[in-house]
């Protein structure tokens, strides 16, 4: 049985743990706050961006521009790994580093060669330790404010790297926000910029547009500016939806530590009292026996 002392110790340990584990959380539910209103924000309008531009590529055609024609030979298949830059998170990271080590081996291409851009620390130090080829990294982004700057930055990088030759296929891996005890891990792809999906009817066909837009100048003119701006769109909606989610996450994961803590520390007084009692007992035969030989 441990002594006194051992327990008073380990008692204050977990009380300390506790004390950290309580204020990450107060500090993931403050910035969440703030996440979730620029994800809420910013979703009605890469919707509304998608439904525009399904409608402009479906007047225009697939061959208005080089960026919604696939590929014949895909070899070059580059990934956008969004993750957190820190741990304390749950599963968060694995989930999103386990999507992407499915895709691959899910996706099986004689030949194919992965690179990959990383948001985040644990993507890039995933990707080391795994001997992927790492093209950009970018540190300090999911999990703090960002501006839209950060995703055109990116955007454009994959874009000119599409149009040049250097990759066939673009995706990107990001965790997707549904409620505060689940987050998606996501695959989604970014370029060639795959055909819009369009709504079905209640018969179980297609429903066609409802909205007719005035275009000026004309749709082949408009989707030369508007498809590089739905990758950068659908870039910064990733990152907003994966700091959102992170924090969610890491909330999540702090209120279970704990709670954590407070069974330990509930465990822990119990030994402590039972070690206190069992002292104070053995000090009592010792009274008692110490008497009963000055007796004999």
């Amino acid at each position: 049985m441990p002594t006194l002392k051992e327990v008073q110790l380990k008692i204050q340990g977990v009380k300390k743990t506790k004390q950290i584990t309580k204020a990450m959380n107060m500090v993931a539910t403050s910035r969440l706050r703030g996440a979730q209103g620029a994800m809420d924000g910013f979703r009605p309008y890469a919707e509304k961006f998608s439904e525009v531009l399904g409608s402009l590529a479906e007047k225009a055609g697939d061959e208005a521009s080089p960026l919604l024609i696939p590929k014949e030979d895909v070899k070059k298949i580059h990934v956008v790994l969004c993750t957190s830059d820190r741990g304390l998170c749950g599963g968060f990271n694995i989930n999103l580093t386990d999507g992407a080590k499915n895709h691959i081996k899910n996706n099986p291409i004689e030949g194919a060669e992965y690179s990959f851009t990383c948001f985040g620390k644990k993507g890039r130090d995933w990707c080391r330790k795994n001997n992927r080829k790492i093209v950009d990294a970018h540190l300090g982004v999911v999990g703090s404010k960002f501006g839209f700057n950060v995703a055109s930055t990116a955007g454009k990088k994959l874009v000119d790297g599409f149009l040049d030759g250097h990759y066939d296929e673009v995706y990107i891996i990001y965790s997707e926000f549904v409620s505060m005890a689940k987050q998606l891990p996501v695959v989604q792809k970014l370029l060639p910029i795959p055909p819009i999906e369009k709504d079905e009817t209640e018969d179980g066909g297609s429903a066609e547009y409802q909205a007719e837009h005035i275009c000026e100048p004309s749709p082949e003119e408009l989707l030369g500016d508007l498809l590089p701006r739905n990758v950068y769109v659908q870039i910064y909606r990733a990152l907003l939806e994966t700091s959102t989610s992170e924090h969610a996450a890491r909330m999540t994961a702090m209120d279970n530590a704990t709670k954590a803590c407070n069974d330990m520390i509930d465990n822990l007084t119990l030994a402590y009292n039972k070690a206190r009692q069992a002292a104070i007992t053995a000090d009592l035969m010792d009274i008692v026996g110490g008497a009963e030989a000055l007796k004999g």
